[in-house]
């Protein structure tokens, strides 16, 4: 069976394996996936779903993002983006009013520098009103 092109995931995801301490087996009954095809995924004959990818990142206790990244199914500039927002909302010493105004923030960032603004999570509607009202009075073009 030849190799597939999902970049160097399965080398990866053996590294982090042995990092963790943790045999094939203990990995793939962590992660709910069957020996023999976690095997495959780390000597790249097989490419995982997303959803296999995040759980396991999950048994691994890594960034599902970064596997995502490693796999192809996102590119290096979204997973940063999410990264970001990811951060924004577990960050406890802010309330939701003041995280949802942070993200307004930030995707009236990204729009003035010509980036489409990220993914909703639900918390946080934003409108080009809210946004300008966020970061304040537009200048003149």
């Amino acid at each position: 069976m030849a190799s597939l092109n999902v970049g160097n995931l399965g080398e990866y995801l053996r590294e982090q394996r042995r990092n963790a301490q943790l045999s094939l087996r203990q990995l793939a009954d962590a992660a709910g996936v069957s020996n023999p095809y976690l095997s495959q995924i780390e000597r790249g004959l097989r490419k995982p779903s997303a959803e296999v990818l995040q759980q396991v990142a999950k048994a691994l206790r890594i960034s599902a993002e970064t596997l995502y990244v490693r796999a192809g199914i996102l590119d290096e500039r979204e997973r940063e983006e999410l990264e970001t927002r990811a951060v924004i909302l577990a960050d406890p010493s802010i309330n939701e009013r003041q995280k949802s105004v942070l993200l307004q923030i930030y995707d009236s960032f990204r729009r003035e520098n010509g980036f489409e603004p990220g993914p909703r999570t639900g918390d946080e509607p934003v409108t080009d009103a809210s946004a300008d009202a966020a970061t304040g009075p537009a200048e003149p073009s």
